[in-house]
């Protein structure tokens, strides 16, 4: 059975990923602040304020000292500062299951080597670290970039839609292939 996961550090060429923390807010509001189509699909309403981000971190890092998620900043090294935010939580792990979501970059990063490296360390985490099975992700089926995006890192779609997300998953057999897509991608930014 794979353990629950801890808010590390996972470092990489481009990004940093570090625990979630109050103090990435400011660069957090620059990077997505008051963006309409950063926020579009997420579970939280696009913050207006500095304030109203401060609020959306607060609540991630209530369900982090529940132990119900790890929530990590993700910080470019060129820009040197945080531009989003990716988030493991809903792990079954007698199921070998968890889930990667609430993922969200400033458009500026939107499918950059950032975007690129932030999914390799964390799936890296997931499956060689810790020992899940399965990643699964959960989408609006409204949502076609991420959809594209999950498509083209080897995801595939389970089902119906369940309370109106579509739910794609990734086996730990299939990362190995996806991590060479990934890898090779990542090169294509240098």
């Amino acid at each position: 059975m794979p353990p629950v996961p801890r808010s590390i550090v996972l470092e990489g060429r481009f990004v940093r990923l570090e625990p979630l923390a109050e103090s990435h807010v400011p660069d957090l509001f620059v990077a997505g602040g008051q963006d309409d189509q950063v926020w579009r699909w997420l579970s939280a309403p696009t913050p207006r304020t500095e304030a109203e981000l401060l609020g959306i971190v607060s609540r991630r890092l209530v369900d982090i000292a529940d132990g119900k998620r790890v929530a990590f900043a993700v910080l470019s090294h060129d820009e040197r500062m945080a531009i989003g935010t990716t988030n493991l939580h809903s792990w079954h792990r007698a199921e070998g299951r968890i889930e990667i979501g609430g993922t969200w970059f400033g458009r500026k990063w939107w499918r950059t080597a950032a975007n690129t490296e932030t999914k390799i360390l964390t799936m890296t985490y997931v499956f060689e670290t810790l020992g899940y099975a399965e990643v699964v992700w959960r989408v609006r089926p409204e949502n076609v970039r991420s959809r594209e995006a999950l498509t083209r890192i080897g995801a595939t779609p389970v089902g119906a839609a369940v309370s109106s997300m579509l739910v794609y998953r990734m086996p730990r057999a299939e990362w190995p292939a996806a991590k060479a897509r990934l890898s090779e991608r990542l090169v294509s930014f240098l």
